[in-house]
């Protein structure tokens, strides 16, 4: 991965729907040849999609949480489908510390937050926090600067 490749994944992962004209006018290429370099980062691994990032509130989640939970690791098997399947969580991770699972929530009342935690109840002790406000929004990771 060059300087060009990099300036690629930072301008896509800005705003994935940059055309690639536009794209090329800033790495000095033509579009055929960014065409190319953007497949090969994506057969590479290092684009692993596109979306679009929409807002939850315009969307009538006015309640986003991050939900901590104690999980043994003999419920892996049974509690990740069912995480899987809720789409309520935006996002799950497996954490160190004196809870093992990060959950990212929204939903569209307190009432309907309750009712998932009560759900939750069976995998292991959980610790809520509700989103006041966010003063950082999802912005990617940033692209370094030397080779990878």
């Amino acid at each position: 991965m060059d300087a060009i490749d990099r300036k690629i994944l930072s301008i896509l992962q800005e705003n994935a729907r940059t055309p690639l004209k536009a794209i090329a006018e800033q790495v000095f290429l033509s579009s055929p040849a960014v065409s190319a370099r953007i497949e090969r980062l994506e057969t590479a691994g290092l684009i692993l999609g596109y979306r679009a990032q929409l807002s939850s509130t315009a969307l009538g989640y006015q309640i986003q949480a991050f939900i901590s939970m104690q999980l043994e690791p003999s419920q892996k098997p049974e509690f990740y489908p069912y995480i899987q399947s809720v789409p309520n969580v935006t996002e799950c991770c497996c954490v160190t510390g004196d809870y093992s699972m990060l959950m990212k929530v929204c939903f569209h009342t307190t009432q309907e937050l309750d009712q998932f935690i009560n759900q939750l109840d069976r995998f292991g002790r959980t610790r809520t926090q509700i989103v006041f406000s966010t003063p950082v929004e999802s912005r990617g990771v940033p692209v370094p600067e030397d080779e990878l």
